[in-house]
């Protein structure tokens, strides 16, 4: 580790603990606040370990995050809390591995359509359930968990995802990601086995997207399918990730703080056009800054490098 990524590193840690205090200066609207913000920090980072270096756009996040809460919605009256966390992380590596398996040979905008439409899919499988058995269209979650609780869990998780993308980046595995991000087809002459590095970060991704929605569910109290399944979720994702940079590590967290309190303001402000707002932030991003945020900083960066 050169001295640079010692620093980078403890100031991360400093940053997660000076975010953790957040609860313990009250409850209420920055609080709620920091709960969206720390899971779509989660979220867009795990998206970023996979689609970052490979560079294919997955929109199956709201699957997985759809998964993990109606797991505990459906377990809540006969297992633990925790109990239901693991076995959603369980299942969300199961899930993984099988979509792994099924579109990873796919690529462009064939992969897209594929991880946009299994939220879907499921999202009808379950309502299809629901329906035959008789029982209503949502779960109650009841349970003491409060709020301060469920931003603590999500910086958790968000730390030990920085730790393991922090790893990933510095291992054979992450070597081979980078090569297969910029030419695939010289990824497999080089003996990379590209299926495996591909299926092995794609089950991250989608372990850590079904951690969060379980994590989430005692928040929401009632879960319905359209609400679990929302393609909206997976469509924010994407943009804030890109917003802050795919790239770097730490891109998405730079992306996801401006984008929400933007976000929270446009969505009040325009309540009936939050998907063409969001259409707008997606162009606006894809053509004003390429390489999000990190991109601007590094560069700027290199300037101040080269004019010292």
């Amino acid at each position: 580790m050169t001295r640079k990524e010692v620093r980078n590193f403890f100031i991360t840690i400093v940053l997660f603990g000076l975010a953790a205090l957040l609860p313990l200066t009250g409850t209420g609207y920055w609080l709620s606040t920091g709960v969206t913000i720390a899971t779509y920090m989660v979220l867009s980072t795990s998206w970023a370990l996979f689609s970052g270096p490979t560079h294919y756009i997955s929109l199956a996040t709201g699957a997985f995050y759809g998964v993990g809460m109606f797991i505990v919605g459906l377990g809540i009256e006969q297992l633990p809390y925790w109990t239901l966390v693991t076995l959603a992380g369980a299942v969300g590596a199961v899930l993984a591995a099988l979509v792994g398996l099924a579109t990873l040979r796919l690529s462009g905008v064939y992969f897209v359509i594929f991880t946009l439409g299994l939220a879907e899919f499921i999202r009808q499988i379950v309502t299809w359930v629901q329906t035959t058995m008789g029982s209503s269209s949502g779960l109650y979650v009841l349970t003491d968990i409060t709020e301060s609780i469920i931003y603590w869990e999500l910086l958790v998780l968000g730390l030990i995802v920085y730790l393991l993308g922090w790893w990933i980046n510095r291992s054979r595995l992450g070597f081979s990601l980078r090569i297969i991000g910029n030419d695939e087809i010289v990824a497999v002459h080089s003996g990379i086995n590209t299926a495996y590095a591909k299926i092995i970060l794609f089950i991250i991704s989608g372990i850590i997207a079904t951690l969060v929605g379980a994590v989430l569910a005692p928040r929401l109290s009632y879960i319905e399918s359209n609400i679990a399944f929302s393609p909206m979720l997976s469509f924010i994702v994407v943009i804030t990730a890109l917003l802050g940079g795919a790239q770097k590590l730490w891109g998405p967290i730079v992306g996801v703080i401006p984008f929400m309190l933007a976000w929270d303001f446009l969505t009040a402000t325009f309540p009936n056009q939050t998907t063409l707002m969001l259409g707008i932030c997606f162009l606006l991003i894809v053509y004003a800054i390429p390489n999000g945020f990190a991109g601007l900083i590094e560069k700027h960066s290199l300037r101040l490098r080269e004019r010292g």
